[in-house]
């Protein structure tokens, strides 16, 4: 056999497979000291991308769970105070129906009460304008989408988190029917002999029932007045309109036959009532038949060149319209302006938002509306033209019967936002919340079983490769040898 000592081939080759070994050493020494089976690239390119993408939904879906919890706190934060809003607002209604017992009160005790309601309504406004979260005012307005209208007749009411902020103009509004409210008048003149035979008329509404008998001897003019203190007494949203017009002509006991005109006191077509009376005409179409005037009209329009629903006098963005939905305005005028157009509505979107998801489209909003005393209670037809809970007033009987009323609407308001509030926190926060728990468990399981090392092979590898090694250095300390034999040739 050749020998050469030159170059030592056998001793190059066993130190390729030492430095192999060393390497594959040292990867087995880092997956044991990492517990990480992918520590870079090399180890696995494919599950380097993956495992990566996992890690960032890992740590979003933590920060998710965060947000989630901070904005369930923010809920319970505004609810804590709605509550005392609700309360407060229940005491005002007891103190309303302790002023409206006008036979056993004097002058102190109402002024006594007004005080009292006064204080109840710089409560409220003081909860309103201090309750937050943070830096968010929440029960102010300002956390919710606020407008401003121009155009007579105009009033812009509120908005969910899904209608779009307007330009510097404005959305147009335009009224297409103004709405009207049910309401019957006689063909027939109520007239004295009709009076001295004994009519009877019956009005039923909202499950409130009239049965008015005509008393012989009274003139017509004292008949429609009982008639209308019978109709208040019996609490119908009903009011007896003397219209004008009624015949100049005297019967022969010199009375002034009139038409009976009434009149439903709510707007739109879902407010109705029924009418009976023994001859034909007077209010009923047939003598002992009941009629049903239902012929209220709902308003009509559009905002923003888009449909929208009417209720009564209140026009809403319909649902998926667009830029408009959901914004409420409210539209008094008796007749649509000419052209339509009635004016404009420029809205800011203000709600709160929540990115309580790992995706960045998965984000959630709700608008906090305002729980200041002027805004509540809003839109109630009443005597005393009591506007909202700011003016409610308990100086008199009929004023504190009118503040029950606006009371009444004031306390539905709230319980409706705290009704909106819950089921969000339900359905949209602590639910979610569950769902991300879950899938943050999920997602650190993927990542386990891309990532992690299992221990007991790792350690299985470290002993067969730490035994290799120590073969292969061994090996190459006898290929360094060989060459040393030749000297034997020398000696």
């Amino acid at each position: 056999m050749s020998v050469r000592i030159n170059t030592n081939a056998s001793a190059i080759n066993t130190h390729r497979h030492v430095v192999n070994n060393a390497k594959v050493q040292e990867r087995n020494l880092e997956k044991l000291a990492s517990g990480m089976k992918v520590n870079r690239g090399v180890d696995g390119p494919a599950h380097i991308q993956i495992g990566e993408q996992i890690r960032s939904q890992t740590a979003s879906l933590k920060q998710a769970i965060d947000n989630t919890e901070m904005s369930v706190s923010l809920m319970q934060t505004a609810e804590a105070a709605l509550d005392e809003v609700s309360r407060a607002l229940i005491n005002a209604r007891q103190i309303a129906t302790h002023a409206a017992n006008t036979g056993t009160n004097s002058e102190y005790m109402f002024e006594a009460d007004q005080l009292e309601i006064d204080n109840i309504v710089q409560q409220i406004n003081t909860i309103a304008a201090n309750t937050q979260y943070g830096k968010n005012f929440l029960l102010d307005g300002s956390r919710a989408g606020n407008g401003v209208t121009t155009g007579e007749h105009l009033e812009f009411l509120d908005a969910t988190n899904k209608g779009k902020s307007s330009g510097v103009g404005g959305h147009e509004v335009k009224i297409l029917q103004a709405a009207t409210r049910s309401e019957v008048t006689g063909t027939v003149q109520l007239t004295q002999s009709m009076i001295d035979a004994g009519e009877q008329i019956t009005i039923t509404e909202g499950g409130r029932t009239v049965n008015f008998k005509t008393q012989a001897g009274l003139n017509v003019e004292q008949t429609l007045n009982e008639l209308g203190i019978a109709i208040k007494a019996a609490g119908l949203d009903v009011d007896l309109i003397k219209p004008e017009g009624s015949s100049d002509a005297e019967d022969v006991d010199g009375n002034m036959p009139q038409f009976i005109q009434l009149r439903h006191k709510n707007y739109g077509s879902e407010h109705q009532f029924q009418v009976t009376t023994n001859t034909a005409g007077l209010l009923s179409a047939q003598g002992d038949v009941p009629s049903w005037i239902q012929n209220g009209v709902d308003v009509e329009g559009e905002i923003a060149g888009e449909e929208a629903s009417g209720r009564g006098q209140v026009l809403t963005g319909d649902l998926g319209a667009g830029v408009a939905e959901d914004i409420r305005i409210r539209y008094t005028g008796a007749q649509a302006p000419e052209g339509g157009v009635a004016g404009t509505v420029t809205f800011m979107q203000n709600s709160l938002q929540f990115q309580v998801g790992h995706n960045q489209n998965h984000r959630e909003s709700i608008s906090f509306q305002s729980v200041k005393a002027a805004t509540l209670g809003r839109g109630v037809t009443n005597d005393s033209d009591i506007k909202s809970i700011n003016e409610i007033n308990v100086l008199d009987g009929q004023r504190a019967v009118d503040s029950m009323g606006v009371i009444d609407k004031a306390i539905e308001e709230v319980a409706s936002i705290r009704g909106n509030m819950g089921a969000f926190q339900k359905n949209n926060l602590e639910s979610n919340l569950n769902f991300l728990r879950i899938a943050h468990e999920n997602a650190l399981s993927s990542e386990s079983v891309l990532r992690d090392a299992d221990m007991a092979q790792e350690m299985a590898a470290f002993t067969r490769n730490q035994i290799v090694m120590e073969s292969s250095v061994a090996m190459l300390a006898q290929a360094n040898q060989r060459p040393m034999s030749m000297l034997q040739l020398l000696g």
